[in-house]
């Protein structure tokens, strides 16, 4: 007798009740980022230093800056063409910076932390600034060898388009800053947001590179679960009340391709099997727990490092108030004398108020959606009612034992949808 597919979607939630309750704010306060050096503990070195040892987990970030002198007779200047700047990353994000102006960004993928940055580039005569900002995006901490990894600017770093060919910086002295002055300062705390001066408005500055915004808001009504819906934003970090919620990157999106409108399980597996959300990116609600949210005044800080737009920026709210689960009689178990089961839990302080769905047999159909088969235990919601209800969380094992020997040969499953109330 063949395997039937296994299908699992334990401790599934659905939401009955979900929202978009508006906008964060429509007023707006914002400070732009001092580029490059900014602080007295700056220091020197001459050539490219690797980042992770020199920071010393005191930042994501640190700036590479050097000065570079172009000649008044340098072609380019009088031709209207612009030379290009060569920038060889060993990851994992950098943005570029010359002469105080945003000149680009670039991260590595899923695959790569490296890359090459090479774009062009406005340069004057005389001295020019360019300022890097070289920033990790957390650290795999498996696999072989994970800490003899780098990241940073590896180089070469160089000027393409120039009279005399490229010009290599890479071995040049360079000077490098720690850390972000706003991070410095915290601005997203109240003593730190009083040491630098604000611009109020109800039009902020959008798509603006190193930005800094914070507003004002009230705390959605009611007890349901609280989200920032992101999306217009690009790449940072975000605080409520001086409370980290975590980096953002909405703008690295997964790739478009390898996603299939059917998916089963059978065979062989690869890590691409079944794979959703092609195009998206990994996160775009950020959860705000309500211990952080006051009724009024609650205080919403971004750090916007490449640019985006902040007056987009809403809540989302989530009633989670069922859960449900689809199991099989072959789901894999620890060891052997171990047998599979549905588990259920609410939220914390629900329990569970009614079964809405149960079958035991050959049930069809996603979370919320079940269906009854053709092999089906009239027992089902009895047997899952008697083990479930009025508790926060319960488990039912998957077996014939429980249910009874109907339809007899066949591979059955256990599906099942609860109601859970406070």
């Amino acid at each position: 007798m063949g395997m039937e597919q296994v299908n699992m979607e334990s401790l599934h939630p659905v939401a009955t009740s979900s929202g978009d309750t508006g906008k964060v704010s429509v007023y707006w306060s914002w400070h732009k980022e001092d580029v490059g050096i900014w602080g007295q503990d700056k220091f020197s070195a001459r050539g490219l230093l690797e980042q992770l040892s020199t920071v010393l987990d005191k930042s994501d970030y640190l700036w590479y800056t050097i000065s570079a002198n172009i000649p008044e007779d340098e072609p380019f200047l009088k031709s209207g063409s612009q030379p290009i700047l060569h920038v060889d990353s060993r990851g994992h994000t950098l943005h570029v910076f010359v002469n105080g102006n945003f000149a680009g960004t670039q991260s590595g993928d899923y695959s790569k932390w490296g890359f090459t940055f090479e774009k062009p580039i406005t340069l004057q005569a005389g001295e020019n600034q360019i300022a890097l900002l070289s920033m990790t995006v957390g650290l795999q901490n498996i696999g072989p060898f994970f800490d003899t990894w780098t990241t940073g600017i590896g180089g070469p770093v160089k000027l393409l388009g120039l009279r005399d060919g490229p010009l290599d910086l890479s071995f040049w002295t360079w000077y490098y800053q720690i850390g972000l002055k706003g991070e410095y300062l915290q601005l997203y705390s109240d003593t730190g947001a009083n040491q630098v001066k604000w611009i109020s408005g109800i039009n902020p500055p959008k798509q603006a590179a190193l930005m800094w915004y914070k507003t004002e808001f009230n705390a959605p009504e009611g007890t349901n679960s609280v989200a920032l819906d992101l999306s217009t934003m690009n790449k940072g970090q975000a605080w409520v009340n001086g409370n980290h919620i975590g980096r953002y990157f909405v703008s690295l999106k997964a790739p478009t391709d390898g996603c299939s409108d059917v998916c089963d399980y059978r065979g062989t597996y690869y890590s691409s099997k079944c794979a959703t959300n092609c195009g998206q990116p990994t996160q775009k609600w950020y959860h705000v727990p309500r211990s952080w949210l006051q009724p009024t005044k609650n205080v919403l800080v971004l750090l916007e490092e490449v640019g985006g737009d902040p007056t987009g920026i809403s809540f989302r709210t989530r009633n989670v108030d069922t859960v449900c689960a689809h199991v099989s009689q072959a789901h894999p178990t620890f060891n052997s004398l171990t047998l599979p089961e549905l588990r259920l839990q609410c939220s914390s302080g629900q329990r569970i108020s009614s079964i809405s769905f149960a079958s035991f047999g050959n049930p069809s159909g996603s979370c919320g959606n079940f269906i009854k088969g053709s092999c089906h235990a009239v027992n089902s919601t009895s047997i899952v009612e008697k083990a479930c209800l009025g508790k926060e969380t319960c488990s039912i094992s998957v077996t014939e034992d429980s249910f009874g020997s109907a339809c007899a040969d066949n591979l059955k499953s256990l599906a099942v949808g609860a109601v859970c109330k406070y």
